[in-house]
């Protein structure tokens, strides 16, 4: 069967009324989750995850993970629409990859043009996630195909590059960044040993034979950490909204646009698919990449539609790029990413080379229900952008108790045990520690998800080597990524070094 056909057997799944319902629930959660400050596309799914499994409950095990993850990505790509709408009415990114957009969409809202611009950010959204499907339709096969012939050796070093790059791109520091890596690996390590049969960490404690559930700590250190946060630092103040008069842009507006969208789209997709990267480093790269391409930079800062236009495609294009290396080689290249592969492990899909062979219906289900999600968002984003605009002034007095009830409710839905609702408390408080001392959560919830896979692999390496530790630099594929992910964690370190010495040598 071809890749067409694949794609065709897709739709059949997508088009099945229950998916396009699970399809149409997860993008208008989505973007309200983009457009409540504070909230992100990490909790948005991770607070889902429960609640589809419940919604779930009654189907077989392969059409229940296929209708979830429809329902999951919807609210991934969802929040990327979603979160412009607090960038450009308030001046307040409702998620990093947002944060550059507030630079000129904000001064555009100030101008009165606050509709062109959320206009603008929906179709270049649409036209990037378009763009970012017809790459994962053509890449998918052919690079689950080459990664079939990868080894125990060459999946280890991969999944090790996968967590340089989320560490070495996380947060302000890396060393922080590094310490949280360590943290996520040595949770993973906690439960029953599968090759040994030894407990490992469980202090002969029952509950912990099986492991800290993935589902508890996410749902823990995203959503009630965030809750915490806006409770203990009083974040409960109503901000001014800017003025919706035209929605619709204007012909110069989208003459403007239409090539910031096209190089946005095409650089978003293409940083998407490195691990690590994600969606707020295309922002960033799209936005100095239209400022040094245009012929006005100066306009920039102050309202220049291509400002809002280029980094709007390029973090919706980033987060379809970044499925790719996810369903093809089970490397989650996001913190949000790798919530989706545990989401899917739960329901017993690996991610990898064998999903295209093992599970179809699932990896071209999702694929398929993503045309027609980007498709809901443009027909919902347009009429409605003066109604997520008023999702903005939803008091945090209702919506705080919201997330904690679907938190507690959604996490004893799936565990049945106290303990998981103690770890959930625990994990809240921490998830707040830590986000006030500036530590990225992200690395550590990656590394408990990637743990467990890079011991085993690691294992099955040296044992097929009998305990040869040189297979991994023997094996040229192995070799080079193992290479790449010390160069991803050296060479900013060694920029920030030498950019050091020429301050120190200019103060001399």
């Amino acid at each position: 069967m071809g890749t067409l056909q694949y794609l065709m057997d897709g739709f059949a799944i997508a088009f099945q009324w229950h998916n396009i319902l699970f399809a149409l629930v997860g993008v208008v959660i989505g973007t309200a989750v983009g457009v409540l400050p504070g909230i992100g596309p990490m909790s948005g799914v991770a607070l889902l995850i429960p609640v589809t499994a419940t919604l779930t409950a009654g189907m077989p095990l392969e059409s229940a993970a296929a209708s979830s993850i429809i329902l999951l990505a919807g609210v991934y790509y969802g929040a990327m629409y979603g979160g412009s709408t607090t960038s450009i009415l308030l001046n307040t990114p409702g998620e990093s990859s947002s944060v550059v957009t507030a630079l000129d969409g904000y001064q555009m809202a100030q101008q009165g043009r606050a509709g062109s611009a959320l206009s603008i950010a929906a179709i270049g959204s649409f036209v990037a996630g378009i763009v970012a499907l017809l790459g994962l339709v053509i890449l998918a096969q052919p690079l689950s195909k080459v990664a079939l012939k990868f080894g125990p050796a060459e999946y280890f070093s991969l999944m090790l590059l996968g967590l340089a790059a989320v560490s070495g791109l996380a947060g302000k520091s890396m060393t922080k960044a590094l310490i949280m890596t360590v943290a996520g690996l040595m949770l993973g390590t906690i439960g029953i040993d599968a090759v040994s049969g030894i407990a490992r960490f469980t202090f002969n404690q029952p509950v912990l034979f099986g492991g800290l559930e993935f589902l508890t700590i996410a749902v823990g250190l995203f959503a009630l950490g965030e809750v915490i946060k806006t409770v203990l630092e009083k974040d409960t103040a109503d901000e001014p909204v800017a003025k919706i008069n035209r929605v619709l842009p204007t012909k110069q507006d989208l003459k403007e646009s239409a090539m910031p969208i096209t190089r946005g789209s095409l650089l978003g997709f293409f940083i998407g698919v490195l691990p690590g990267a994600g969606a707020t480093l295309a922002s960033f790269f799209s936005y100095i990449t239209e400022k040094k391409v245009s012929k006005n930079p100066d306009s920039f800062g102050k309202g220049n539609i291509a400002g809002v236009a280029g980094p709007e495609s390029a973090n919706n294009a980033a987060s379809g790029g970044a499925m790719i290396p996810l369903l093809t080689l089970g490397i989650p290249g996001s913190g949000t990413t790798a919530i989706l592969m545990g989401a899917l492990i739960m329901y017993n899909v690996q991610p990898g080379p064998l999903l295209f062979e093992d599970h179809p219906n699932v990896a071209w289900g999702l694929i398929a229900s993503m045309f027609i999600g980007n498709l809901m968002l443009l027909v919902l984003n347009m009429p409605l952008i003066r109604v997520f605009a008023k999702i903005i002034q939803t008091p945090k007095k209702y919506l705080l108790p919201i997330i904690v009830a679907i938190s507690f409710f959604g996490v004893y839905a799936v565990q049945y045990t106290t303990f998981d609702l103690y770890l959930l408390l625990g994990c809240g408080v921490l998830g707040y520690i830590l986000s006030k001392h500036d530590y990225p959560v992200a690395p550590l919830v990656l590394a408990l998800v990637l743990g467990p896979m890079i011991e085993n692999n690691m294992r099955r390496a040296l044992t097929i080597s009998n305990g040869d530790w040189s297979i991994f630099v023997t094996k040229p594929l192995s070799l080079v990524f193992l290479i790449v992910a010390i160069l991803w964690l050296a060479v900013p370190l060694l920029l920030k070094f030498s950019g050091r010495k020429v301050i120190v040598n200019e103060e001399d």
